[in-house]
């Protein structure tokens, strides 16, 4: 089994930054891929960005130059910088991790970014 914990979400001003962690443990592979995803009030949830274990990134079109993807394999954990925050980033914001053909979730942090 595999255990994600993000954390770092909050409320704040537009323009402003927020960095999220997420957390892996569990049976963890060597390769897999670690992510972003969200979930606006009223909406589905989108795809922000993924990172695999050597460091390829791939973004959603809406958070390029703003959002930044890192991770530290060798402390399972991925963080996700956020810069120039947008009122129409707010939402629940989900670690994925994607290994073997599964899918795995966090239970979100909710990042709520005010007008």
């Amino acid at each position: 089994q595999v255990q994600l914990v993000e954390s770092g979400g909050g409320l704040v001003q537009a323009g402003g930054s927020l960095r999220l962690s997420c957390s892996a443990s569990g049976s963890i592979s060597s390769t897999n891929v670690m992510g972003w995803y969200r979930q606006a009030p009223g909406k589905q949830r989108e795809f922000v960005v993924v990172i695999g274990t050597g460091g390829s990134t791939n973004y959603a079109d809406s958070v390029k130059g703003r959002f930044t993807i890192s991770r530290d394999n060798a402390k399972y954990t991925v963080y996700l910088q956020m810069n120039s925050l947008k009122p129409e980033d707010t939402g629940v914001y989900s670690c994925n991790l994607f290994q073997f053909g599964m899918n795995y979730w966090g239970k979100g942090t909710l990042v709520n970014v005010s007008s």
